[in-house]
Order: structure tokens, then C-alpha cells, then sequence
């Protein structure tokens, strides 16, 4: 099916441009969204007429988006989640979670607007990316962690895999030093005998 955009859509064209695209992706999202017309003679003759106000909306909302994507760049929050010692999540953070966060915060963030790139499963800090606008996009970070200390830490640098790796040796190091204390006591006994 032949199609024109009335707006630019991602990995298909440029506003104003025919493209053919499958029957099921133009009837039940293109068309629907608002985000394409059939391409038909009518229709072409029907976007040229609209093509300067489509034009002065798109810059409108683009600008409106890019004020939002500055305030939002570089922005971190917070998730809390259970997860296991390894820091390994029990459940995954979804889109959901993000846009949640984010609104939380103070930001108007839609679910459809934040892209995970790959799941998250682990505890730690993850990049996302946010797209306000079909040429606007900003990133985020999710500190993923098990309570706001952790939280903490983490921003500060610190992997729970550090974190559990350094009380594991300090737990090594006083265990030691039990042992010894024990192995001191012992010998002076040893010499009191004697």
C-alpha cells in the first residue's frame, strides 16, 4: 500500500514523502496515529494544501520537545528493585517504570516514548533513551538498586560486585584476625603450662 507521511516516522521517511509500506502497518498504525493518508491523487493534492501548516505544527512541537529533551538529558533516577546477592533482578525495569520515575520527578514522560535498548535485569546504572519527538531524543539514566543507600553508592561509582566483593575481604580480614587472637591465646597458655 502506498502511503504519504504527514509526519516523519522512524526507519520509513520524511514528511511528505509516498512510501509503500505493508496493508497491516498502514491500517492499523499509520492511518489510525494520525501519521499518514492514503496515497491516492486526492490526498496528495489534499497534503500540498496542508503541507505549510503540517510544516509550522511539526516545528512547533519540535521546538516544545527539544526545550523538554534539554531539561531531561543527563537527568538519573532512581528504581527500587529486589534483586538477588549476584545483582540480579528479580522481574526486569520495564518502559513503565521509567516513564513512572520520570513523571515522579517532575518530567512528562509517556511509556511509548522511552526505548530500552536491551533489557535490564541488573542491579547498576543503565542509559536510556527517551524520544519526545520524532527528531528529538534524550537520554537518561536508571540507577537500578536494592534500597536508596545502595542507590548511593552506586551514582557514586561504586558496582554492587565491588560493594559485595569488598565486605566479603573484610569479612575474610576479621575472621583472620579472630584465628590469630585465638592462635596468640592458645600459645600463652602453651607457655603458662610449661
Amino acid at each position: 500500500m502506498q502511503v504519504i507521511l504527514l509526519e516523519r516516522v522512524a526507519k520509513l521517511g520524511q514528511m511528505g514523502e509516498v512510501v509503500k509500506v505493508k496493508e497491516g502497518y498502514a491500517r492499523n498504525f499509520l492511518l489510525p496515529q494520525g501519521k499518514a493518508l492514503r496515497a491516492s491523487d486526492a490526498n496528495i493534492a489534499a497534503f500540498e494544501d496542508r503541507k505549510v501548516q503540517l510544516e509550522a505544527r511539526n516545528a512547533e512541537t519540535k521546538a516544545e520537545a527539544q526545550k523538554v529533551a534539554d531539561k531531561l538529558n543527563g537527568e538519573a533516577f532512581v528504581i527500587i528493585r529486589s534483586a538477588s546477592d549476584s545483582g540480579a533482578l528479580y522481574g526486569s525495569v520495564t518502559t513503565r517504570d521509567a516513564a513512572d520515575s520520570a513523571t515522579e520527578a517532575g518530567f512528562t514522560v509517556d511509556r511509548k516514548q522511552v526505548v530500552l535498548r536491551s533489557p535490564i535485569k541488573e542491579l547498576g546504572l543503565h542509559d536510556v533513551a527517551v524520544v519526545l519527538h520524532p527528531e528529538v531524543e534524550a537520554t537518561i539514566t536508571l540507577n537500578v538498586a536494592r534500597s536508596n543507600e545502595e542507590a548511593e553508592l552506586q551514582a557514586q561509582g561504586k558496582s554492587i560486585q565491588d560493594l559485595a566483593a569488598e565486605a566479603d575481604a573484610e569479612a575474610e580480614f576479621e575472621i583472620a584476625e579472630l584465628f590469630d587472637d585465638i592462635g596468640g591465646a592458645s600459645s600463652d597458655e602453651e607457655g603458662e603450662d610449661a
